[in-house]
């Protein structure tokens, strides 16, 4: 198969997996997360049950699944290695924020209040920090190879990101109305007792 073909076919399989998603996401905000089957979710999407669970493999991962790991990762090999990593680690969340509610942040909103509102999901999104931490201890690349320095990425990660979700619940508390970006910004200069990093 020729690499054209290969991006192409990603990039459907892309598309596919936003649709899905996106209709999942509104027939569980109209619906109930519970009262929505994986059935009703194929069949809004036009699609069958089995391409639903091809790209999303649990009912809980059609609203967690994202593309913030590697983002937040790419985000963090970009920073300049000669500041402190809890600053690095904010602006990254920062910047990612940032391009995340660039579009359409009600899709953003409509997930993060299922995520906080929903048992079931309330769990494996305390998973997911947990897959962003690993994140940016990863996007630290050689910063991060030995046992302390692994450690001490994961400290700062674990920190900011912990910053990250109290800025998140207020988000979805004001109903969006604030922007992210600056409300992860005034989180972490909380935790940072300093300026907040890429406050815009």
């Amino acid at each position: 198969m020729s690499e054209r073909q290969s991006t192409l076919r990603e990039r459907r399989r892309a598309e596919t997996q936003r649709a899905i998603q996106r209709h999942a996401v509104r027939l569980f905000v109209e619906r109930g997360y519970d009262r929505t089957t994986v059935n009703d979710v194929a069949e809004a999407a036009g699609v069958s049950p089995m391409t639903v669970y091809r790209h999303f493999p649990t009912k809980e991962d059609l609203v967690l699944v994202d593309q913030n790991g590697p983002l937040l990762a790419e985000r963090i090999a970009a920073t300049p290695a000669g500041q402190p990593l809890a600053r690095r680690v904010g602006s990254a969340l920062v910047e990612s924020a940032r391009t995340l509610t660039a579009g359409d942040d009600g899709f953003l909103l409509a997930r993060l209040r299922l995520m906080i509102s929903t048992p079931a999901l309330r769990a494996r999104h305390l998973d997911n920090q947990y897959v962003l931490q690993q994140a940016i201890v990863d996007g630290l690349g050689a910063e991060a190879a030995g046992p302390d320095q692994a450690f001490r990425a994961a400290a700062a990660a674990s920190a900011c990101l912990a910053a990250m979700h109290t800025a998140l619940v207020r988000w979805a508390a004001d109903d969006g109305r604030s922007e992210l970006p600056d409300l992860i910004a005034e989180a972490l200069a909380a935790v940072l007792d300093d300026v907040a990093p890429g406050r815009g």
